[in-house]
């Protein structure tokens, strides 16, 4: 059940109506009812796996708070990651080894077929196990007590409008809100539709729009060339941003309507002024979790140089291996280690003050990263970067041909241009201010009128490609 689809715009006013008018005490249970049945819309059978990760950590967090022994308590936890981890070995990444180790073989001239499983991926494995191995984690380390109540802590797990990509929320800040008997605000849940228009937005108007022809190059490289294919890296770059914190913003609007309070996911990141800045701001929730669980375990900065660097990059690693099972992802992965390496090196980087100069830099270096993100395989990466420029040195001739290789058009141009300027202004006051708190103490022509452009950009500017998944689905 995608939030851009008419089967959701069913279902959210009927748990909203049951939430608030059921007595208190059965509010977690319809949530926990509600998220299974959404999460059942997508394959009904794997709700056994969500059931089977809820429990199993549900059980290692009791048995972890309950003894007194350290070993003990270590490898219960050990048990619960193996367990998470393990599944997602089978349904995520045992094909992409398989394939690696064939390959290895190969190039040693041993022959060896690689062995292949053919299963559907469940939606959001990645970001529930994630959830719960920290919840494990925390309790082992003391960060926070295991919860008796089974049917809270499900629900906890399996909260709908984080559960299929995030937020990865902590014990700490959900859990406590799931077991306590909320009181419907009208603010609340006024600023949460608020929140979730503009996620639409972001979603349905300049996303999927950009996505049209970001998916043009991208699914057929070799057929395009020069300044067609910066063109594509810059649509995806604002796509992705666009895709996955539009889907980050309904899900906190969503939450709201609850009087649940989900974790910020995205704060401006295209306006950092270093590589690292970046991911303080981007997928919030992921990378301080790695950062937490695996980073600092590994000694974060608090060992010497060398073995700084080398956290790093396994962190690095690890987080575009989370994203996908191909080596484009690794190789994501490893590009923003390397340029979080490199910063590192730069004389008095920390005590300079971000300028406009370094956002431009950071933002460029982003965008030519996304291109092993969105890339279909590393050959395609490396076609896009060797034959971006090629004409160049005709430069009208270069951006002309490059347009018209994409069909923009003067309207097509005009409306990107445009949404450009709403996203980057929106940005840009929210490192300051809230910007919907802020529409919303104006006076009401001036408000009304921005929340009926709003709704009927919506309506009338989503291209007909409309019902495209969002990108983050598929981790």
């Amino acid at each position: 059940m995608l939030f851009n689809s008419f089967s959701y715009a069913i279902f959210l006013p009927i748990v909203f109506i049951l939430y608030w008018s059921l007595p208190m005490r059965f509010q977690w249970a319809v949530l926990l009812v509600s998220s299974y049945y959404f999460y059942m819309s997508w394959n009904a059978g794997y709700i056994l796996l969500i059931v089977s990760v809820t429990v199993i950590s549900y059980l290692t967090a009791l048995l972890t708070e309950k003894t007194a022994d350290p070993k003990k308590k270590k490898l219960f936890l050990l048990l619960d990651v193996s367990a998470g981890l393990s599944l997602l070995f089978v349904f995520k990444y045992f094909n992409f080894f398989s394939q690696a180790v064939a390959q290895t073989a190969g190039f040693f001239s041993v022959p060896l077929d690689p062995v292949l499983i053919h299963v559907i991926l469940p939606v959001g494995i990645s970001f529930y196990v994630f959830q719960t191995i920290s919840y494990v984690a925390d309790v082992y380390m003391g960060r926070a007590a295991a919860e008796n109540h089974f049917g809270k802590y499900a629900a906890f797990v399996a909260f709908f409008p984080q559960l299929v990509a995030g937020p990865i929320e902590r014990t700490s800040h959900l859990l406590p809100q799931i077991k306590s008997p909320r009181t419907f605000s009208y603010d609340q849940a006024s600023g949460g539709l608020k929140l979730m228009a503009w996620g639409f937005f972001k979603k349905l108007v300049i996303a999927d729009t950009f996505a049209g022809y970001s998916d043009m190059v991208f699914n057929h490289v070799t057929s395009f060339r020069g300044f067609s294919l910066l063109m594509a890296v810059f649509f995806f770059t604002i796509q992705i941003y666009c895709d996955f914190s539009g889907y980050s913003d309904i899900a906190l609007g969503t939450a709201g309507l609850f009087g649940i309070e989900l974790t910020d996911n995205f704060k401006s990141p295209y306006f950092s002024g270093s590589v690292k800045e970046f991911w303080s701001r981007w997928h919030i929730s992921l990378s301080s979790w790695f950062r937490d669980y695996v980073y600092i375990p590994l000694g974060g900065n608090r060992v010497s140089k060398l073995r700084h660097k080398f956290n790093l990059m396994i962190t690095f690693l690890a987080s575009g291996l989370w994203h996908g099972a191909d080596w484009t992802f690794v190789f994501w992965g490893m590009v923003h280690g390397l340029a979080q390496v490199l910063e590192g090196l730069i004389p008095g980087r920390k005590k300079s003050r971000p300028n406009w100069f370094a956002t431009v830099i950071v933002f460029l270096f982003v965008s030519f990263a996304w291109i092993f993100f969105r890339a279909s395989t590393l050959n395609d990466a490396y076609y896009m970067i060797t034959n971006a420029f090629t004409g160049i040195t005709s430069p009208l001739r270069y951006l002309s041909e490059g347009i018209s290789a994409l069909e923009l058009g003067k309207k097509g141009l005009l409306f990107c241009l445009t949404v450009m300027l709403v996203l980057g202004s929106y940005d840009s006051a929210s490192r300051k201010t809230n910007v919907i708190a802020w529409i919303g103490r104006r006076k009401p022509v001036f408000r009304w009128s921005i929340y009926l452009l709003l709704v009927w950009s919506i309506l009338f500017l989503t291209p007909a490609s409309n019902g495209k998944e969002f990108i983050y689905f598929q981790f």
